[in-house]
């Protein structure tokens, strides 16, 4: 029987993903190491290695894993809801990592740091969601709140809930942020007009709205600038 149909534990312990992280460093190991190590255990005839792979070849990227549906995941053997809950939840914390690294104190120069920060985690989403950006007065982020989530192709945000978010962080400043599940990014009569409300209360309660940005798949549009 070859090492790849036996168990991990079977191996020498340098060939093991746990002992080969911890030895040498998680940035040494494979994209299916990394995986096998979430999965920690394996089949009758399969490794968790063996699992990781096929999870890999069908999948491609992590990235598709983070929004697939769960009955994609049923041709894997020994792959139970627990685990594959395990993987979702793996991919969103790095999701939330990288916009938490981002985000921190960071002075805003252009929508495109908006995007840049909120495009790996709103491109892939199923729903439109909408999110504000909450700036002080030398454009740095104080918070980022979701404001409401809608439907596949709508999202409803009161514009009062908004600037009640706003004023309980004393932004100065929001540059709001919604998804297209679609994958285009163009603005639709409806966001045209709901920027223009935006901007007027804005006005009115002088926290000004610098930027109302559509993020598609991969690509994004600015409605102000």
């Amino acid at each position: 029987m070859n090492k790849k149909s036996q168990g991990i534990k079977s191996w020498p312990k340098e060939d093991r993903p746990r002992e080969k992280l911890l030895k040498n460093g998680e940035h040494t190991l494979s994209n299916s190491e990394l995986l096998a190590i979430l999965l920690r255990t394996g089949t009758h005839g399969a490794s968790a290695l063996d699992i990781a792979r096929n999870i890999l070849k069908k999948f491609k990227t992590f990235r598709n894993m983070g929004h697939t549906d769960i009955l994609d995941w049923k041709e894997f053997k020994g792959l139970g809801s627990a685990k594959i809950a395990q993987i979702r939840a793996a991919i969103e914390i790095g999701r939330r990592f990288g916009e938490e690294a981002l985000s921190k104190k960071q002075k805003i120069k252009s929508a495109k740091d908006v995007v840049d920060m909120l495009m790996p985690r709103m491109r892939d989403l199923k729903k439109e969601v909408f999110k504000a950006v909450l700036l002080n007065s030398q454009n740095q982020i104080i918070e980022i709140e979701e404001i409401t989530e809608g439907t596949v192709n709508k999202a409803a945000p009161i514009i009062r809930e908004i600037f009640q978010k706003a004023m309980q962080y004393f932004a100065a400043a929001i540059i709001c942020v919604h998804n297209h599940p679609s994958g285009s990014p163009e603005p639709s009569r409806e966001d045209k007009a709901f920027t223009d409300e935006l901007v007027a209360a804005g006005n009115v309660l002088q926290i000004k709205v610098l930027d109302h940005v559509i993020i598609g798949d991969g690509q994004w549009k600015s409605i102000l600038i």
